[in-house]
């Protein structure tokens, strides 16, 4: 997603012809357009609400209970009380181990750390243009070094205004698990906070595994929202997608189905039984609707 101070990223012009060009070649994209708060380039595009929701909804750590998860897309994350107004968006988060509801009874408008006093347990960024080169730890002192172990993409960022993600990330709140997205090529790349910086994990088939949620998180080639594509979601220790809503309500209905066929198979086959049986009896000159039952 936009974050603040950030240019809108502009194509350059491109002269009308006859016949006229493709729309996809001259209509802009979101990212030429600002928004109307200049300090906003641009809202969510249908892709990073999409995967958010899907996130979300497949995000079920076993060793927590339902009313002990937080989860939040798009949704301003204050971690600084000295500068109360200091905030990042992350495109998604979660907490494990703090109530689901503020107090246990009003949905949260934001997350402070020093009212929660509980750090997200894994943040993930879905790369934008616009976005990219701070999802990824660049620094404007470091004229585009990636942030890596031993720096976090931080020792040569200006201490005027607020820091980058990567630094908040990794050295304000120490989130453990960091993890960016690039839908543009479906490349996942996962960090994992050691001794105060983030390493680089070596991932297995796109797919990180977290100890401490008991859960893993890794990229799923199917259909989502009518969209068939590389989704980031959840998976279990037995390696087997986490359903979401939806998808467990059709697969227990398709095993319902399956029940009643079966059932209705095994009463077809009985009343052959039956009918086999009976007939024998006629041969036999017995007449089976005369013996008692």
């Amino acid at each position: 997603m936009a974050s603040k101070n950030k240019l809108p990223i502009t194509r350059p012009f491109i002269e009308q012809t006859d016949p006229p060009r493709s729309p996809k070649e001259t209509l802009p994209t979101m990212y030429d357009l600002p928004s109307e708060d200049p300090e906003e380039p641009g809202l969510p595009d249908e892709f990073h609400l999409w995967q958010a929701d899907l996130l979300s909804f497949t995000f079920r750590p076993v060793n927590y209970s339902a009313d002990q998860v937080f989860v939040a897309s798009d949704l301003n994350l204050y971690y600084d009380s000295r500068h109360p107004n200091w905030y990042k968006r992350p495109d998604w988060f979660a907490v494990v181990g703090v109530p689901r509801l503020y107090e246990g009874r009003d949905l949260r408008l934001s997350y402070v750390i020093w009212q929660e006093c509980v750090r997200p347990a894994i943040v993930v960024e879905l790369l934008s243009p616009g976005t990219r080169a701070e999802d990824l730890g660049y620094t404007r002192q470091a004229q585009g070094r990636p942030g890596k172990a031993g720096n976090g993409g931080a020792s040569a960022e200006s201490t005027d205004g607020p820091p980058s993600k990567w630094r908040v990330y990794e050295q304000i709140l120490a989130v453990p698990y960091y993890v960016v997205f690039d839908r543009y090529t479906d490349e996942l790349q996962a960090f994992q906070l050691a001794g105060g910086y983030y390493q680089p994990l070596d991932l297995t088939e796109s797919k990180v595994w977290i100890p401490t949620l008991q859960m893993g998180l890794g990229l799923w080639q199917g259909k989502y929202r009518g969209v068939i594509r590389q989704w980031l979601r959840w998976y279990d220790a037995s390696e087997n997608w986490i359903l979401t809503e939806e998808e467990r309500e059709r697969e227990e209905k398709q095993v319902a189905q399956r029940q009643t066929q079966a059932a209705q198979q095994q009463a077809q086959e009985a009343h052959q039984r039956v009918e086999v049986l009976a007939e024998y009896l006629r041969k036999m000159g017995v007449n089976p609707d005369e013996i008692e039952s």
